[in-house]
């Protein structure tokens, strides 16, 4: 810190040295001590004129460090780098030869630890074949570990998983207008990411071929098409807050007009809204 210290005249002509002895020793330390005192009572004189204030008053506090990055909203980027590697492609074959779909494409979200895939039902029920592939490039076979036909939802359990495995954070409710990220394989494009905002919630959609109506779900308008359903709808803070089961077109086209719908991710878990960490399935 650097010390204020009152403007002088010119420093006077040295006067010649006088032999030095104990009692001139002490008197020279005796006029610094003093010296001293006088350079601090005029700084703490010209800091109070300054600042206008107390000369007790306490010290401006220093700076300190802002809060943890990860409780500020996240940019899609950072979504996106941060999701993609919780987020799988699901190939399937042979599900529905009566009507000629030998193959289909769709997406999972790894929900636990210990590797379990999450989905939409419709994406792999009644598969004959079901494989995985990973962020890395790994790939592994999977079987149908539990079904839940009220919600469209389905978890997996995989053969192998890859060299590093990481689980999405799952939890979190969302509310009218809240940023959120769609990642999936619309269309077999491996791995893709797209942004909105949460449109309406408690939506309904109607069961087709006799399945049961679904309830409770989310609109959003983040673009989603075939190949999406069962990946990860996702909000700012990089919580799995929904699953994505369907899209609303009138015309029927599978195709997206702006209305996609996710069942919230409580529900996917059976009950409660989640609570930012990755339970067991």
């Amino acid at each position: 810190m650097t010390v204020l210290r009152p403007d002088g005249p010119d420093a006077p002509e040295p006067v010649p040295e006088e032999p030095k002895t104990r009692g001139s020793t002490a008197g020279l330390r005796r006029k610094v001590l003093i010296g001293a005192v006088v350079a601090w009572a005029v700084a703490i004189t010209v800091l109070v004129a300054v600042r206008g204030g107390d000369p007790a008053a306490p010290p401006a506090a220093a700076p300190a460090a802002s809060p943890s990055a990860s409780q500020a909203p996240l940019t899609v980027a950072e979504i996106h780098q941060a999701l993609t590697p919780s987020v799988v492609l699901i190939r399937t074959t042979g599900h529905d030869a009566a009507n000629k779909l030998e193959a289909g494409t769709g997406t999972g979200v790894i929900a636990n630890a210990d590797g379990t895939v999450l989905t939409a039902l419709h994406v792999v029920d009644g598969a004959e074949t079901v494989d995985l592939t990973y962020a890395d490039g790994t790939t592994s076979a999977a079987v149908v570990a539990s079904r839940n036909p009220a919600q469209d939802i389905a978890t997996l359990t995989p053969q192998k998983l890859p060299e590093t495995l990481i689980p999405a954070v799952l939890g979190g409710g969302g509310a009218v207008g809240d940023d959120v990220v769609a990642i999936g394989n619309p269309l077999g494009l491996a791995f893709s990411t797209s942004s909105g905002v949460v449109s309406g919630l408690q939506r309904r959609i109607d069961g087709d071929a006799g399945k049961p109506d679904i309830e409770g779900l989310i609109q959003f308008d983040a673009a989603v098409n075939p190949g999406n359903s069962g990946g990860p709808l996702i909000n700012d803070r990089g919580q799995v807050i929904g699953i994505v089961i369907a899209l609303a077109n009138p015309s029927g086209a599978g195709t997206f007009i702006g209305i996609g719908f996710a069942v919230p991710i409580g529900s996917a878990l059976g009950g409660g809204e989640g609570d930012g960490q990755a339970p067991p399935l």
